[in-house]
């Protein structure tokens, strides 16, 4: 036991350390906080602007819509596979964000979860999906669980460290900026994936099962770890902690009383949930067209094109139409675009009907990433970011774990129906945020209107 209680000892001061919890920070005015964001936003607005570009470019090589089910089912036959991998994907980077909240909001700098943790935890494992497709010719079944495992590691990585990730955001750009930051930045990611399908599409055409494979996930890891060198560069303002620290027991206790008294953020969570759910069938729409239509592996590719124009024209179109009208409308056009993306697909009588489903698909990505990350920080006080983010996000995580289930067994029945439900509950999902949600920005506005 003494030995137990060393290493534990260890471990914590290893990890105050490298946090940077015990380094001195200086008491600064509100004022004085705000010049330093203004004078460093040039620097933070373009390390980040590369930061995410060439992660979504490296993510387009192992996109969870196109590249990755089509990997998975020359490996297994079982919807459920597809199904794990929606859930991991979806799930798995929502899902943490709560558990790391009390935490994260006791941390004067959140820059060294997301570059000291992160590359161990988010970064290090997309390395092992290229390992995974060697294993590929020798047993599929390994193969599949060394994925698994792996994709689950980078995803389950990437949860534990965004709470922090999107407190470091808020802290270096302005709210009416934030939309347009996010949206350049996706823009050129997903503008970069485009070409990179494009080279995913040749990679796959000209090597067989499973080289082709080895080099797709290759360039996924190369493009993702550059993106850790440019937000290692990020120059993140701090300032001393302000709100009470609490036990776990008071953390938990106290979002009930959020729950309770915030009416408006409460609205939000049951429109956001909704539309979480209605994307349960995006997994499987590449596996419905191999299945229908026989197509080619360099389809996928073109597929995978079509979703990032539709991704990249949201990006760019969300972010600006957030800075200006908040970000709850961009959610309402989202719903709409994964409505009659689902639409199509439950339709479709060719193949080629599904260009225009990964185009809607993206349209409602863009928004998605955009909008769903952003909005969050807008409900509350900066000292509570965190716990509002974890909420939401760890919210939609637990639906994202649910729905993919429900849509694989719903596969295996039929992908009409599956197609069928998930344009439907998208619906209901419109018609809450749009009816039910009132936009935070101008809520909290006319509250500080109300206190002066």
């Amino acid at each position: 036991m003494p030995l137990i209680l060393w290493i534990n000892t260890g471990i914590r001061l290893a990890l105050r350390r490298v946090l940077q919890v015990d380094k001195p920070v200086e008491s600064r005015s509100d004022d004085e906080i705000a010049a330093e964001m203004e004078r460093d936003y040039p620097w933070n607005f373009t390390v980040n602007v590369v930061d995410g570009a060439s992660f979504f470019f490296g993510a387009s090589f192992i996109s969870s819509s196109t590249i990755v089910p089509l990997y998975i089912s020359k490996l297994s036959a079982s919807p459920l596979a597809i199904g794990l991998v929606s859930v991991i994907a979806q799930g798995g980077w929502f899902l943490p964000q709560l558990f790391t909240a009390n935490a994260v909001e006791q941390l004067p700098r959140k820059k060294p979860v997301v570059v000291s943790l992160g590359f161990f935890l988010e970064r290090l494992p997309i390395w092992m999906l290229a390992v995974t497709a060697l294993v590929a010719s020798q047993s599929a079944s390994l193969a599949l669980a060394l994925f698994l495992i792996c994709y689950a590691w980078h995803h389950l990585g990437a949860g534990l460290v965004a709470t922090s990730w999107q407190d470091l955001i808020a802290r270096c750009f302005p709210v009416d900026r934030r939309g347009r930051f996010m949206g350049i930045s996706l823009f050129l990611g997903t503008g970069a994936g485009i070409l990179g399908a494009t080279l995913s599409t040749r990679i796959l055409s000209n090597f067989g099962f499973p080289t082709s494979f080895v080099y797709v996930f290759a360039i996924a890891a190369i493009a993702i770890t550059v993106s850790w060198v440019f937000v290692a560069l990020t120059r993140e303002p701090t300032y001393p902690i302000t709100a009470p620290r609490q036990s776990s027991r008071q953390f938990w206790a106290g979002l009930l009383g959020i729950l309770r008294t915030d009416h408006n953020f409460r609205r939000f969570l049951v429109a956001r949930l909704t539309l979480a759910m209605g994307y349960m069938g995006a997994g499987f729409v590449t596996v419905a067209a191999i299945q229908r239509w026989g197509i080619r592996d360099s389809t996928v590719g073109i597929y995978t094109a079509a979703l990032l124009v539709g991704q990249t024209l949201g990006n760019l179109a969300f972010g600006l139409l957030a800075d200006r009208y908040g970000h709850k409308l961009s959610l309402e056009l989202s719903a709409l675009s994964a409505c009659l993306a689902f639409s199509i697909a439950w339709r479709a009588q060719k193949a080629e009907w599904y260009y225009l489903t990964f185009i809607l698909l993206g349209v409602t990505l863009g928004a998605i990433i955009v909008s769903g990350i952003l909005v969050s920080m807008e409900f509350c006080e900066p000292q509570r970011r965190p716990t509002y983010i974890g909420m939401a996000n760890t919210g939609v995580g637990i639906v994202s774990v649910v729905a993919p289930l429900l849509g694989a067994w719903l596969a295996s029945i039929s992908y009409n129906w599956l197609f069928a439900l998930s344009a439907g509950i998208s619906l209901l999902a419109l018609v809450l945020m749009r009816w039910w949600v009132e936009e935070p920005r101008w809520v909290r506005g006319k509250t500080k209107l109300t206190q002066r």
